[in-house]
């Protein structure tokens, strides 16, 4: 592989290093129990995401408290997502990591460390469910199972699920850093469970960027473009979980409200939440400059495929 700085078949390398980024992580690491416990607790009475990201105010015909209850669900809906892709990237992490194991000990270290990480973020979302359920009252349904889309994301080529995972790593830093850090609106728990998760999600990014750009250098400029291609894919994928996603958080906001919309109200509820969901997940990551930037160097024309498809999604 390239050392740092120099030039590899599809591009100028990355400035980031595997020792770099592991003495990083390792300053930042924090343990679950510091960040959710029995006097760690949600406020139900604010709300936990970002207008920019939960898009409820604009359905005028739900009160003030029915729109803070429609944004709970989807805070619930926005960390149980996390939880459901780590569950493939986490066994991604690992069989990239296996074959080489002993080329780079920092490579080595950086990877484990970035699947430990993982495996713990996984845990303390399923502990996050756990107060949530207690403290809404209502159950709310998610897609799903993670076995099951992990499945079905993995079955594409290894280029693509990097592609994927960079995408997702560098929204999660977007959303925090534009939308919540600063936000004095949001339930201080809440916030704090996504800044954590934002700490060693800025170590991951420069690990995926580093592991596209390993793959990239070895994969034919033909198999990069069909790469991309599958990028798409699992994006289509997604979207068409994001759309059963909008209609489970409908039911679920009727259980919880008992309210039952009529058909004018339930489809504005749809379009709403659902063009709500496409930027969260899928438009702000193939918008994410850094993202394009990365893609960019991979091939000619690709940065542009990717940009005549984000509108659908932003």
């Amino acid at each position: 592989m390239p050392k740092k700085g120099e030039r590899g078949q599809n591009g100028p390398m990355t400035t980031y290093t595997y020792e770099g980024v592991l003495a990083t992580a390792e300053k930042v690491n924090w343990k679950i129990d510091d960040v959710i416990s029995a006097d760690k607790r949600l406020d139900f009475s604010k709300t936990f995401m970002p207008e920019s990201l939960a898009g409820v105010r604009k359905l005028d015909f739900l009160s003030t408290d029915e729109q803070r209850t429609l944004n709970q669900i989807r805070g619930l809906g926005y960390l149980v997502m996390f939880g459901l892709v780590e569950e493939f990237i986490l066994p991604f992490v690992l069989d990239h990591a296996r074959p080489r194991l002993a080329s780079n000990d920092y490579r080595t270290r950086a990877l484990l460390q970035f699947a430990a990480e993982e495996a713990k973020h996984i845990q303390l979302f399923k502990r996050f469910r756990e107060q949530f359920d207690a403290g809404f009252g209502h159950r709310c349904e998610v897609i799903g199972p993670p076995e099951a889309v992990a499945a079905k994301v993995l079955s594409f080529s290894p280029l693509a699920v990097a592609l994927l995972t960079l995408h997702i790593e560098w929204f999660v830093q977007q959303h925090y850093v534009e939308s919540i850090r600063e936000n004095q609106e949001l339930d201080p728990q809440f916030k704090s469970l996504l800044k954590h998760h934002w700490l060693e999600e800025a170590q991951h990014t420069k690990l995926d960027t580093l592991i596209v750009e390993e793959m990239a250098a070895v994969t034919s400029p033909n198999d990069i473009g069909k790469a991309v291609e599958e990028y798409l894919e699992i994006g289509a994928f997604i979207d068409s979980g994001m759309q059963q996603q909008a209609q489970l958080d409908l039911e679920s906001f009727e259980r919880a409200t008992k309210r039952c919309l009529d058909a004018e109200e339930r489809e504005r509820f749809i379009e709403a939440q659902l063009k709500a969901l496409r930027w969260t997940f899928l438009g702000s990551g193939i918008t994410h400059p850094n993202f394009l930037a990365t893609v960019g160097k991979l091939g000619p024309g690709l940065r542009e495929k990717l940009e005549a498809v984000a509108p659908a999604f932003c």
